[in-house]
């Protein structure tokens, strides 16, 4: 893979104290070089030790594009730098450009303060800076200061950077007092370099259900293990009445109580299930006791998902380590993560940043460089998706993430108390989304009147038309139809036809297209491509291959691919006959009738349009032959297995399916559909409807 000439850009991410939150920062502009350029990598110069695994490195290497074995990105130790610094500074620079030598960007992540404050170590870290030629990002602990001790801690680090000849870039001050995000800015504004305030977010710092267990050494006695990665934004003692302790309850909040206490038990497995109540992250039984019989088979009667922990500790010990145990920015805490990028995107100047690290101009388009081009070019003119599937947990996860990074206004449909429980036990904010029961929705009679209109001619009637709005897909697609939404995304637990059929029915064709159909769109390492049709049209005639032909190359103009449309057959060029290669031959000659202006070639092998060694042997005069970029192939078994094995060999990233010929946005996902999916596919609908 090559890059435009230049030299590797990096950047060096520093703090002078521990909890700034500084792998927070780490991540996000991780995420912003990811969208910018092909390879990045990242580096730790100093790790805690060489037998436990550094958990921030780990999870940073999940996010990167360069291809670095964990091994490769660490330098040394913390005994290493306290026996010989200046031995341990040349292996952090041998080691540092071994990982340099194969990336375009690098992040390094400084030093984490985790043994007793050692006033040199912000020192020791510039020295690396220096030595590496990074620029500093510096990262400053804004809670429980004034916006002046801030800028004087800022101005202390800057001129001890600056002994060391290390050269200060930007400065973000994390973990501010929301309310003094100004302060803090105005404070630091006669400073040279750009300077961002991020303000504090309980979830970030709060212990998941999951690290209370294991600081407690406990075991889950009850409730959905899924729910163990939900943050417990506080920590309370149940040593009151249980009147008194309900109405202190808050949401997130995890009780301590010993089993014995069966009225506060009870309480609060029914608070927790009841209307009116907030949701609790968890119970925790200390003491080693277990509920009596009685009140554990009532328990186990009220199946609640509540994670109920069990611990041999007492009352003191138990409190003591759940308020030392702080949440970890670890591989899996999906929750944080989104929180961490979606702040970083708020907060930072995302152009500012990366024009100060110069970074290579980018001859490939990588996977996590299109998805973030997805996302960016959603979020730049906001559209509102209606998502039907409100009892799938997979929908509630990507809606939150989905509203967090506004990517899309989103209305989901179902019952809105259910759904909002469910979403808060799974902690997920659903606050900004409207939430619609179609059997209750005052459009429903609207909606009945429209579709009865529309079926008519098929004798439709008003009361069969009621029933038929409270399916969700039809209430959805009429939403859409009527311009309330803008796009529809469906199918993670509906099949292609439910999804399809209404769309059919009341959003109908656009003009000059008689064939709905869909493409994948693939990431593969250096490039994106369009497949189609890979989900709807099973056996397409010549005419409906050239609908399909037609509309993935305008999918993929609209989504920045430069159509060049290879009509997939067994044969190339003139060398086969037979009824498929015929088929494939007419439907080449509609498009060019159609669209004059298209580059199409077919039929041709699918190595003879994508490797130019092929294609310079078996059609060396194509302007498609080896530079195709969108692939029509000539049924659905074939496409559909080639995208599986393309995606599943290659390591490719396919989105969607992604359909086509539709008048408004409707699109299908796959009932295996991962939250990463759906989120991609969310954007990719409010991409068209901008469009539309």
């Amino acid at each position: 893979m090559s890059v435009a000439a230049g030299s590797v850009s990096s950047i060096y991410i520093a703090a002078p104290e521990g909890d700034t939150g500084k792998s927070t920062v780490a991540l996000g502009v991780l995420q912003m070089l990811c969208a910018s350029t092909a390879r990045v990598g990242v580096f730790r110069p100093i790790a805690r030790s060489d037998s436990a695994t550094d958990y921030i490195l780990e999870l940073l290497l999940e996010h990167t594009t360069a291809e670095l074995d964990y091994e490769d990105c660490i330098g040394v130790t913390y005994d290493d730098v306290h026996t010989d610094p200046d031995a341990a500074l040349s292996d952090i620079v041998t080691k540092y450009h071994a990982v340099a030598d194969r990336c375009d960007a690098v992040v390094v992540v400084g030093s984490d303060y985790t043994e007793i404050a050692n006033p040199s170590e912000l020192s020791y870290n510039a020295r690396i800076a220096a030595n590496l030629d990074s620029p500093v990002l510096l990262v400053l602990r804004g809670s429980r200061r004034t916006p002046e001790e801030i800028a004087q801690l800022a101005a202390v680090c800057a001129s001890e950077l600056a002994g060391q000849h290390a050269h200060l870039s930007a400065v973000a001050v994390n973990r501010c007092n929301p309310e003094m995000l100004d302060d803090v800015t105005a404070a630091l504004a006669d400073r040279n370099e750009p300077v961002w305030a991020l303000p504090e977010v309980p979830a970030l710092v709060a212990p998941t259900m999951a690290e209370l267990q294991t600081a407690i050494k406990g075991g889950l006695y009850s409730g959905d293990p899924d729910l163990l990665q939900r943050e417990a934004l506080r920590i309370m003692v149940g040593g009151m009445t249980a009147e008194r302790i309900l109405e202190r309850l808050t949401e997130g909040v995890v009780v301590i109580v010993p089993a014995d206490r069966t009225d506060v038990l009870l309480a609060l497995v029914n608070a927790n299930a009841a209307e009116g109540f907030p949701t609790l992250a968890g119970i925790i039984m200390n003491g080693g006791l277990l509920p009596h019989p009685a009140v554990a088979q009532l328990v186990a009667g009220l199946k609640p998902s509540l994670p109920i922990l069990t611990t041999d500790l007492g009352t003191f010990d138990t409190a003591s380590a759940a308020d030392r145990t702080r949440g970890r920015m670890s591989l899996g805490a999906h929750r944080k993560i989104d929180t961490a990028l979606a702040l970083i995107e708020q907060r930072v100047d995302a152009p500012t940043l990366l024009e100060r690290l110069r970074l290579p101009r980018p001859l490939v388009t990588t996977p996590q460089m299109f998805e973030y081009q997805l996302v960016d070019r959603a979020r730049a003119e906001r559209r509102h998706i209606v998502l039907p599937e409100g009892d799938d947990d997979r929908i509630l996860r990507a809606a939150g993430r989905v509203l967090q990074r506004s990517i899309a206004d989103l209305t989901i449909l179902g019952d809105e108390t259910a759904i909002r429980r469910r979403a808060s036990q799974l902690g997920v904010d659903l606050s900004a989304a409207r939430i619609s029961d179609p059997r209750k929705s005052a459009y429903t009679a609207t909606f009945a009147e429209e579709y009865a209109k529309l079926r008519a001619h098929k004798g439709m009637t008003l009361d069969r038309a009621r029933e038929i709005m409270s399916d969700i897909s039809y209430f959805a697609t009429m939403m859409v139809h009527l311009g309330i939404a803008d796009g529809m995304v469906s199918g993670a637990a509906h099949t292609t036809a439910h999804t399809i059929r209404p769309s059919l029915e009341i959003v109908k064709t656009q003009p000059g297209v008689s064939t709905v159909s869909s493409i994948f769109l693939m990431c593969l390492s250096d490039r994106v491509l369009a497949y189609g049709d890979c989900a709807v049209v099973p056996d397409p005639t010549a005419e409906q291959l050239a609908d399909i032909a037609i509309s993935s190359a305008a999918t993929a103009a609209r989504f920045g691919i430069e159509p060049r449309i290879a009509m997939l057959s067994y044969s190339t060029g003139e060398s086969g006959s037979g009824a498929d290669v015929e088929k494939v031959r007419a439907a080449t000659a509609l498009v060019r009738e159609r669209r004059p202006d298209l580059p199409v070639e077919g039929p041709i092998q699918y190595d003879a349009a994508i490797e130019p060694s092929v294609a310079s042997t078996k059609m060396p005069d194509s302007e498609v032959a080896g530079r195709a970029t969108v692939f029509i192939f000539p049924d659905l078994n074939t496409g559909n297995n080639t995208y599986k094995a393309v995606q599943r060999s290659a390591g490719a990233v396919a989105v969607g399916p992604v359909l086509q010929g539709l008048n408004k946005p409707v699109n299908d996902l796959s009932r295996g559909a991962l939250v990463e999916d759906i989120v991609n596919t969310v954007a990719i609908t409010a991409i068209q409807a901008q469009e539309d």
